[in-house]
């Protein structure tokens, strides 16, 4: 048997090396992969949804102070009676009792206005859950995202130093054959070295946004496996592309505006329940109670086991507290009011936000067009620059110069594309609509690692 699983295994082992490896694709994953591992190990809402489970628990604890409620007790006891004269023994012997007692709340204020209350907490706590899972949306895009686009700076810092490195060669080159001085070189040299400290620093901030990315979905991702963006895609504009259908949408349905006006109700009903303290309460009770060995009040006359039965209707009226209900019916008044107050600072901290995130789609769109105009004109002019180096009606410095603008260019363009798409989420999530079909859209746009057109290179070679 031993023999037998030694030559399975170099079977398996030698069958592997004649297999082609697996293209990196397969190991990939997209926006809606990171989503589903997000929605399974994210522990912040993962914790929201057991708060969630806790807080529905409200309504039914508060419908049990209108229910019935039903109390059973049971005792044993041994009973030594004696004489005072000689003690000598009247009675020995053991007792038991039951009791069984049945309250029905018939007219109970508080009771009544908590369970109506109750139910606008759960209300409150559904709002909260759906405010977690919109954070999630924004949190995974963001933390994606973020990666994408230190990927994209890493990448075109790490190309700038390749370019870098190539001015350096030539200059030291023409330097050799005197058509240069060792400036031209020294600028280089200096150019390089920054480049190469700026490459350790966003290697760092590459790593850091994968760990940001992983704390997350619960598991570290690879930068150079995400699905990317493609330069060639056209953002989408916001949809209504109209700022007074944003702010209306945003003034009723945010889901922070909807969560304050619950918060007022539920204010509301704090000022009845201290007010129940003026009012009286009526409840309805049953009883019934067994003893053995008689009655003591009827003995001798009725031996064995006593069943006493009572039905009562009680009537309980508060008349004095020594001002205490008084004063709290005051402090749950202004606290309702200061829940109004709060209310308007949310709905208009919504509308300004409906502004603010609206403008910076439109920005964004705006500065993505532009960057990406710059970008070529940046392209052009360091080709005419090392044309001009080349042919010595530029120098050195200029060259350096252009390549740093075309790069800068490029590194803020990947920023500004994925700055844009996140800021049409917190759009959306600001006006309440943002849900995972937002999310599925964008990641329809994305296209698998190594497509044409997703390095920030745009598959163009450096002119030399």
């Amino acid at each position: 048997m031993v023999k037998m699983t030694r030559w399975i295994r170099r079977a398996v082992i030698g069958l592997a090396c004649f297999l082609p490896a697996l293209p990196a694709s397969v190991y990939a994953m997209d926006l809606a992969q990171a989503w589903q591992l997000a929605l399974n190990n994210d522990p912040t809402y993962q914790s929201a949804r057991a708060q969630y489970r806790a807080m529905a628990q409200k309504m039914p604890q508060a419908l049990a102070g209108l229910l019935p409620q039903v109390d059973g007790s049971l005792t044993g006891a041994y009973l030594d009676s004696r004489a005072t004269g000689q003690l000598n023994q009247v009675f020995q012997g053991s007792r038991s009792a039951w009791n069984l007692s049945l309250t029905q709340p018939v007219f109970n204020w508080s009771a009544l206005q908590t369970y109506e209350q109750s139910k606008l907490v759960v209300a409150r706590a559904e709002i909260d859950l759906q405010i977690a899972y919109q954070n999630l949306i924004l949190r995974v895009s963001q933390a994606y995202f973020d990666v994408l686009a230190r990927k994209d700076s890493l990448e075109a810092l790490q190309a700038e130093k390749r370019s870098i490195d190539e001015q350096l060669a030539a200059s030291k080159r023409r330097f050799e054959l005197g058509d240069a001085t060792i400036t031209d070189a020294l600028e280089a040299q200096a150019r390089f070295d920054l480049v190469s400290a700026n490459i350790i620093g966003e290697e760092n901030k590459l790593s850091n946004a994968e760990d940001a990315l992983a704390r997350i979905i619960g598991r570290p991702p690879e930068a150079n496996l995400l699905f990317a963006l493609p330069y060639s895609i056209t953002l989408p504009a916001p949809n209504p592309n109209r700022l007074a259908d944003w702010s209306a949408q945003a003034k009723t349905a945010s889901l922070d505006v909807v969560r304050s006006r619950i918060e007022t109700r539920i204010a509301d009903y704090e000022i009845q329940i201290a007010k129940s303290g003026h009012y009286p309460s009526v409840s309805l009770s049953a009883q019934s109670t067994s003893n053995t060995v008689g009655n003591s009040q009827v003995r001798p006359f009725f031996d064995g086991r006593t069943i006493d039965n009572s039905v009562a209707l009680t009537l309980s009226v508060p008349i004095y507290s020594g001002g205490g209900v008084s004063a709290r019916v005051v402090e749950k008044a202004e606290l309702q009011q200061k829940s109004v107050y709060d209310l308007e600072a949310v709905r208009r901290r919504a509308l300004q936000l409906s502004r603010e995130y609206f403008n910076g789609v439109q920005a964004g769109l705006a500065r993505v067009k532009g960057l990406s105009a710059a970008e070529k004109s940046s392209l052009s002019a360091l080709k005419a620059n090392v044309t001009g180096y080349n042919i010595g009606v530029r120098i050195n410095l200029d060259v350096l110069d252009a390549q740093q603008q075309l790069f800068v260019t490029k590194r803020d363009l990947a920023v500004a594309r994925y700055l844009t798409l996140v800021t049409s989420l917190q759009l959306r999530a600001n006006s309440g609509v943002l849900s995972e079909v937002d999310l599925l859209t964008i990641n329809s746009l994305l296209k698998p690692p190594g497509s044409p057109g997703t390095g920030i290179m745009h598959d163009l070679k450096m002119p030399r």
